[in-house]
């Protein structure tokens, strides 16, 4: 049996500074940094952290909303999306990920797109 993608990942630790660092580089792309302006960095990175620690098979500690609610009424466009992937991939080789991994995360995040673009 293999091991999950939360361990895969590098379990709780790994996926915290892999979510920090996406957060920093979200915070640094021009093409999305808008929406964080008036954002509480401590927070985005505890949401982020904690949604990805459940969402790759790790303890279920996340409290946030659930990415409808989260999104509804942003009207975020593809190109918003596209730049989100684009920077969880570079938060993902900057902690050296591997590329089966890299996949699968991108695979999770993209299938999410019915429920983040245009709400």
């Amino acid at each position: 049996m293999s091991d999950s993608l939360y361990e895969r990942l590098g379990g709780t630790e790994n996926i915290t500074k892999i979510a920090s660092d996406l957060v920093d580089i979200h915070l640094s792309n021009p093409s999305i940094s808008p929406r964080y302006a008036n954002s509480d960095v401590s927070i985005l990175k505890n949401g982020a952290a904690t949604f990805f620690i459940a969402g790759t098979g790790g303890p279920n500690i996340y409290a946030g909303k659930d990415m409808i609610s989260t999104h509804k009424g942003m009207n975020i466009s593809g190109d918003e999306f596209l730049a989100v992937l684009d920077d969880a991939l570079e938060a993902l080789e900057k902690n050296g990920v591997g590329q089966r991994e890299k996949e699968e995360v991108l695979y999770v995040l993209y299938s999410m797109k019915p429920e983040i673009v245009h709400l």
